[in-house]
């Protein structure tokens, strides 16, 4: 039984990470499992700092597949924000849902991140963001 129960909590503290690349300059990156402390949260702060070091300055995350979010998820997320503001980028988050919602609402990153409904509809902002921009 003990076998069972510890593979399980395995099972759902692992977070999948997949990018892929939208219109030239556009990174949407897809993150499904749980964002909370632990070694997983890392692999977030990684894969800007790799994006930022290939010049790719328009991530946005996909967080649609977030079942859970803590603190720590939160904090890797604003982090994530300062880093690509800080190389001249931009980050959009897309996607929240239920509690995931809720808890960036609470602690107030809507309100410092732009947040999409669709990872589509956060390309297209960063896509008229950059036509304003350029005008």
């Amino acid at each position: 039984m003990e076998e069972v129960g510890g593979t399980a909590a395995v099972q759902q503290r692992e977070l999948n990470i997949q990018r892929r690349l939208i219109e030239p300059d556009n990174v949407v990156v897809e993150i499904v499992g749980r964002i909370v402390a632990g070694p997983e949260c890392q692999q977030i702060e990684w894969l800007i700092s790799d994006l930022l070091s290939q010049d790719e300055k328009k991530v946005i995350f996909d967080i649609s597949g977030v079942s859970q979010i803590d603190s720590t998820g939160v904090g890797i997320i604003v982090m994530c924000f300062g880093k690509m503001k800080k190389a001249g980028g931009d980050l959009r988050v897309a996607g929240a849902r239920g509690i995931v919602e809720e808890v960036l609402k609470m602690t107030k990153v809507d309100r410092i991140i732009s947040s999409y409904p669709t990872a589509a509809a956060a390309v297209e902002g960063v896509a008229g963001q950059g036509k304003l921009s350029g005008a």
